[in-house]
């Protein structure tokens, strides 16, 4: 009798831990099927018509393509692009609020006293869409033909000479910095919300010159409207190629670029975010895309979560020194 009923006990422990399993596998099911079944939004935490912009609204074309529903592009910006990254941190982990981000928000975390969300841990990533090299620009008016020039001038000028970034903290923030710093330079920091607006008051003169990303300064340069002096990667841009590396031009050592890539908040499915890579991924693989970028002087990545995971990891800890050594900080 007992028997039995041990038999009996077992083979019911057995069917609710296949139904509790069952049961799982149809949420997780669920979720890959239902998803998506409405619009998407990709935050980019600048102003339109920069880089990221420009790179949000590249993946969301053909993202929507991907996925059968539309896919649109909200600006987001303000406080050195943190403010677009808070928001997504804090928006419902369902798939359809998603952050287009940068290497910005792996220095914000070190730039900030304190931020209303921790960048690793409350964003999951999906892919990084491309990296692109920042461009040290002058107005042409600036009697400075390349980068010795320009510190001479610096020099004789201290806190005289102006450039302009993305924002308080904003890699572009930290390039100047690193620039000043290596060059034994001083020079006034004028932030912006943006590119957008940055590049038009270095067209018209109002700053001396910006280190922002190859992208919205490409065309400019190119029609002699902007003087391109030196790239910050340790690598020439295929799309600049006459234009040395500031390693080239004396800064020895000097190597800071931008990357850009998509993430989503933390607890968003697993199941939604590897739909999200692979659908990103091709889209990164594709012909079209890859001209698109060598058009803006951007190179394509498309990598793994885990990948990007490390690459946000290691710049964080990497900028962290950086900033500190640079004496950057932000109430």
């Amino acid at each position: 009798m007992n028997t039995s009923i041990h038999r009996r006990s077992a083979l019911h422990l057995a069917m609710s831990a296949i139904s509790t399993l069952t049961l799982c596998l149809a949420v997780g099911s669920a979720h890959a099927q239902a998803w998506p079944t409405k619009q998407v939004s990709i935050v980019v935490p600048f102003p339109s018509g920069g880089t990221t912009d420009v790179l949000a609204r590249a993946v969301g074309v053909e993202l929507a393509k991907a996925i059968g529903q539309p896919v649109i592009v909200e600006n987001k910006p303000g406080a050195g692009a943190t403010l677009g990254a808070d928001y997504v941190s804090k928006a419902k982990p369902d798939g359809y609020t998603l952050l287009m981000g940068a290497v910005h928000h792996t220095i914000a975390s070190s730039v900030y006293k304190k931020l209303p969300y921790d960048f690793q841990k409350d964003l999951a990533p999906i892919t990084t869409v491309a990296l692109v090299p920042n461009v040290l620009v002058i107005n042409p008016n600036v009697p400075a033909k390349n980068v010795k020039e320009l510190l001479d001038l610096a020099k004789a000028q201290p806190d005289k000479l102006t450039y302009g970034s993305n924002g308080q903290g904003t890699g572009q923030h930290l390039i100047g910095a690193q620039f000043e710093s290596m060059g034994g330079v001083k020079i006034l920091h004028v932030p912006y919300k943006g590119s957008a607006p940055l590049t038009t008051d270095l067209l018209g003169g109002q700053i001396t010159m910006s280190f922002d990303t190859i992208t919205p300064v490409l065309q400019n340069v190119k029609a002699g409207k902007l003087r391109a002096l030196a790239v910050t990667t340790s690598k020439r841009s295929g799309a600049l190629p006459d234009v040395p590396t500031l390693d080239e031009a004396g800064l020895k050592g000097f190597n800071l670029g931008t990357w850009f890539g998509l993430l989503a908040p933390a607890a968003t499915p697993t199941d939604i975010l590897t739909k999200l890579n692979t659908e990103v991924v091709k889209i990164i693989s594709s012909a079209e895309f890859r001209k698109k970028m060598d058009d803006i002087g951007a190179q394509p990545i498309g990598d793994s979560r885990v990948q990007m995971a490390k690459q946000i990891k290691d710049d964080t800890d990497r900028f962290a020194k950086l900033v500190k050594d640079a004496k950057v900080s932000i109430e």
